[in-house]
């Protein structure tokens, strides 16, 4: 059991698991809000009163890709890559009753210390399995999924195998006609990787658009970037309205700005992958 700690508002909750020293922080501002993180790095925040509030800037924006993902509330499959506090798969099963999804999450101890903390609804129909990412992708149906999600980190940076044209070809090979690919993204300059990872999903996908706010664009500032690919139309109109009417705005970049964006980056493969950067200790203070 983990080691619980008086916070403000209720206990806290430190324990290890497979990828450091795991704690649960309560959410002064809401009774049963809780904030994870991992060696100090924030990774989910979840309200057990209210799955639909996404409190973090780049969650909101994959949130704005599930909601755009099909007709409202309708059921869709999904699989998270990246499990955290299942966040965003309670937040499709609250939008989106009778949904069916699935939950990838490499580290088995975060997994139980979760369940046990912040239960999921036994009414929704999520699946865990612990495993790594990719491997459970490789197990993932053929051509099933509207929805892969990738929010994956070990530590602060993503995983070099979850960055290449192989892992997108399994990303494809396991979405339905029409399905949408998101990923979030984490840079800063020179913002190689970021530029990496477009380039990437060009080789794969036929329409892609970017979600970021301008600073990060320009090099200013380390943060997060939601990358969404396709074979079928984006909805690209809702997507920049939903974006600049964020409480921190964003662009949605697509289309020849986009790929120019990349400055002739070539698309990573397994033999050239690396991880993403590691961001500044400034970002955590």
């Amino acid at each position: 059991m983990g080691r619980k700690t008086r916070g403000a508002t209720a206990p806290g909750v430190t324990e290890e698991v497979d990828g450091g020293t795991a704690a649960l922080v309560p959410d002064r501002d809401r009774p049963r809000g809780w904030t994870l993180t991992i060696d100090g790095a924030p990774q989910s925040h979840v309200d057990l009163d209210d799955p639909t509030h996404l409190a973090f800037t780049y969650q909101r924006r994959i949130g704005h890709v599930i909601d755009l993902a099909a007709p409202q509330g309708r059921p869709v499959t999904a699989l998270h890559l990246g499990g955290g506090a299942f966040t965003l798969a309670r937040y499709v099963a609250a939008t989106r009753p009778r949904s069916s999804q699935q939950v990838v999450e490499r580290d088995g101890r975060l997994v139980q210390l979760v369940r046990r903390e912040l239960p999921l609804d036994p009414a929704a129909r999520i699946r865990v399995r612990t495993a790594d990412a990719r491997e459970g992708l490789a197990k993932a149906p053929d051509a099933r999924a509207d929805l892969v999600v990738a929010d994956v980190f070990g530590g602060a940076r993503t995983p070099a195998h979850l960055t290449s044209v192989e892992f997108l070809d399994e990303v494809r090979r396991a979405l339905a006609p029409g399905g949408r690919y998101v990923a979030n993204i984490a840079d800063g300059a020179p913002l190689a990787f970021l530029r990496g990872q477009i380039a990437t999903a060009a080789a794969r996908f036929a329409e892609l658009a970017l979600i970021a706010e301008p600073a990060l664009l320009r090099g200013k500032r380390f943060g997060n970037a939601v990358l969404v690919a396709s074979d079928a139309p984006l909805p690209l109109a809702d997507l920049t309205r939903r974006a600049a009417g964020d409480p921190h705005t964003a662009r949605v970049e697509h289309g020849r700005a986009l790929l120019d964006f990349t400055g002739g980056a070539a698309p990573v493969t397994d033999a050239t992958a690396v991880a993403s950067p590691a961001p500044p200790a400034s970002v955590f203070t």
